[in-house]
Formats: C-alpha cells, structure tokens, sequence
C-alpha cells in the first residue's frame, strides 16, 4: 500500500518538472521542447506584428540619416519605442547612445549591439524612403541593425519572465570611424556584463546563412592624413617652383610598394590612398597638397611597423623632391581600431544557436577581412562575437556592396537578424546560469 501511494507521488512530482521546463532550457537532451525554444523566436520575428514593425522602423531610420555622434533623432525614435515596449533604458551615453535593459534586472547580464550612424554620401537609389538628407545615406546596413535589435526586444519582451537574467540592448553611436564602441566602454555601461554579441548584415551572402568564424575576423585599421608642401609657381617655368604634385604623387606609388615589397605575402595588410587635393588652376602649380588615406593589418606588431614606415616613406620622398611633409594620424577624431577577434567560447555558443534556429547547413565559415569593425573594442575589454547576416536573394536581385551609393538592405533578412539576437541572448543566460552558482555572482549585482 505504502509502496503504490510513494510510487504515484513520485509520478506526479515527474510529470510536474517535466512539464515546467522554460522555453528558454538549454539542456543538452533532444526533447521536442528543446528544439521548439529557438525555432518560436524565427516564427515570432516573421509575424506581421513584428515584421512591419522592424520594417517601419529601418525605413525612418532609412530617410534620416546621421553621421557619427549627430544620431539625435535616430536616438529619439529608438528611446520613443523602447517606451512603448516599457523596456526601461540608459540615456545619453556616449552623446547619443541608449542602453536598453530586459530580464531581471540581475545578473548574468550578456548584450546585444546595433551601430546606428550614417555615411557622409549622396543616396543614388531611386525608391519611395530614399534618403531625405542631401549628402547623407545609411550605406551600411546600420539602420536594419538598430531595427533588428528593437524587434529583438519586442520578442524578448513577451518572454521577459522567463530569462535567467538580463539582455542588455546596446544602441551605439559612431561606428563608422567615431570609435562608438570605445565611448559606450568609457562610460561604464557595460561594466558587469559577461559577453557581448553583434551582427552585420551582407550583401552577397545568401539570406537565411550566417558566417563567423572564431580567432581574428577583421583587421585593425587606422587612417592618416599628410601635408606636402613646396613653392607655387607657374605651370610654364616650373624650374621656379617647387612642385608639390609630383612630390605627392611619388609618395602614393611608394607607399603601395610598402605591402608589395615590405610585407610578408602571408601576411595580409593594405595601405590605401583615398585623398588627393592640390591646385585649383590647370597652369598653376600650388604651394601644397593634401593626401590621406587608411591601413590596416590583423596583428598589432604588423600594424605598429605599418604605421611608422608610412610617416617615413611620405617624409623621406618630400625631401627627395625638396618638399617638406607633416602627417597626422587623426588619433583623436579616428582612433585605431584594434583587430576584431571573436571569443572561442563564443563561437561554438554561436555555432550550436544558429544550428539550431537555421539548419546547420546554413551556418558558414567566414575568411578573415581587411574591414574594420568597432566591435573590437568591446572585445579587448569582454569577450564578444561578431558575425554576418546574409541578405542576397538572387531570384530578386543582387545587391551592392557596402558603402556603394546603390547600397540595398533586403527587408526579408530582419526576422532572421532578430532571431538571432534573441535566441544567442536568452540562451546564453540559461548557459551562464547553469555554470555559476548565485552565491559567486552577489557582487556586482547592477549595471
């Protein structure tokens, strides 16, 4: 009698727990349960609820464009949504930053970043929400970033009871150049979280597949500008001048043979002159010319060396040309951006997620870039994981590169950058949750 009246307890204390796991349980068994947590957030990014929501949101992002540490408005829409969302926020930080909060409010925290500047170039796509800013376009994809980040957080919202601590939205100014990311660190607005993750869309990968890779997955770069001067003349007698054009000239041909000759072939750097401004007469040859330009290089010995044997070549070859040169390295209005390199521990979190919530054969191996990426200050002070969203669908069209004036973002990629976000956060609380009893986290309880 006892035996039957403990035996059906036990049954009934089974079935409870068993029936209690959360959505977000990232147990390593293959219960439909499991398999159905990640998945939901992908349904749930696609409804029209939301859907019109991150699309509604790029395209006003999309029409007011604004440079690094001027995204005034683009700050107010996003703070305006996260009040309808009732997602309590930081603001300002780093002059336009918001930081966003959902969960407990209790540790662990992980967060989530969208870059939300625009790029000093005049939109030449002809469609109903072109940029409305003469000289200004969100060539980059920033605002599909800031819109996929908000419908995460509307997703997350909806299940705010059920995550094991806190999703820290991270909406960061001055990507492009502006070192945001250093800003948002500075401030101490991310003090106590324990990882990062971001994402960026791409034009040429196939939409519904991500790539990343772990270790190095872009370069650090750094930029410089540079003065030749010389003596103005007449285009005639120019035994009378000293030429600055032809001084400047020079130093462009030999900074190029810097990589070719210089640089281990396996060791991918570039040195790349994008400026050119001298004279203003066909007949005249002008007192100076400006040049500038930018490097980059993965590790920072290479990107040191680098450095210095630019400033060498364009001083040494204005003296060759009896020319004087000053170089700038523009360390206060674009600081060096160190290498991005993506946590190990990170990447297979990544891996299993995006698996899981895409189909393991839509998850790429991505080759190092020559790009630069702000995310990798974030990434030398926490470990952080940065990865690609694929846009292109070729049955429509194929899509410009970044930072082309025809630039394009592919509405249909959102859900999936939205689901994303949501499912490597939620998941990654449940993993931190599991591996650090409460006891070793009541320091530091706030953000």
């Amino acid at each position: 009698m006892d035996f039957f009246k403990y035996f059906n307890m036990f049954i009934i204390i089974f079935i409870f727990f068993s029936s209690a796991t959360p959505i977000f349980s990232d147990s390593s068994s293959t219960t439909s349960n499991d398999h159905l947590s990640i998945p939901n957030f992908l349904n749930l990014s696609k409804e029209p609820q939301v859907f019109d929501f991150m699309v509604d949101i790029r395209r006003k992002i999309h029409e007011n464009p604004e440079l690094s540490y001027q995204e005034f408005k683009t700050s107010k829409l996003i703070r305006t949504k996260l009040d309808e969302l009732g997602v309590p926020y930081k603001h300002p930080v780093a002059v336009t930053g918001v930081i966003g909060y959902i969960g407990t409010g209790l540790p662990p925290f992980v967060a989530l970043r969208a870059d939300m500047d625009a790029l000093l170039m005049q939109e030449l796509v002809e469609w109903e929400h072109k940029s409305k800013v003469p000289g200004k376009m969100h060539a980059c994809g920033h605002d599909a970033h800031v819109a996929m980040l908000l419908g995460a957080a509307k997703i997350l919202k909806e299940h705010e009871k059920e995550l094991q601590g806190t999703v820290v939205l991270v909406f960061q100014p001055a990507e492009e150049g502006g070192a945001g990311a250093k800003k948002i660190l500075d401030a101490g607005a991310l003090e106590n979280v324990s990882a990062i993750f971001g994402l960026h869309v791409l034009n040429n990968l196939p939409l519904g597949e991500v790539a990343s890779r772990s270790g190095p997955i872009a370069a650090g770069s750094g930029f410089f500008e540079a003065v030749i001067s010389g003596m103005g003349g007449h285009g005639a007698i120019p035994h009378h001048a000293i030429d600055p054009i032809l001084a400047a000239s020079n130093v462009v041909v030999s900074l190029q043979q810097i990589v070719s000759r210089e640089v281990d072939p396996v060791d991918s750097q570039v040195v790349t002159v994008g400026k050119f401004q001298g004279g203003g007469a066909f007949n005249v040859i002008p007192d100076s010319v400006t040049i500038g330009g930018t490097f980059r290089a993965f590790p920072r010995e290479s990107f040191t060396h680098l450095r210095h044997r630019i400033e060498q070549v364009i001083t040494g070859q204005a003296v060759v040309h009896r020319c004087n040169a000053t170089v700038n390295f523009l360390e206060e209005e674009k600081p060096f951006i160190p290498p991005t390199i993506n946590n190990g521990g990170l990447h297979d979190h990544f891996q299993s997620v995006a698996g899981r919530l895409l189909g393991v054969d839509k998850v790429k191996d991505q080759q190092p870039m020559l790009g630069s990426e702000d995310f990798a200050f974030y990434q030398a002070a926490l470990p952080g994981y940065i990865f690609l969203l694929g846009m292109e669908d070729v049955s429509v069209e194929r899509l410009p590169s970044g930072h082309s004036p025809y630039y394009k973002v592919n509405e249909d990629a959102l859900p999936y950058g939205a689901a994303l976000h949501a499912s490597l956060a939620s998941r990654y609380l449940v993993k931190l949750h599991q591996e650090v009893p409460v006891v070793e986290r009541k320091i530091h309880d706030e953000l």
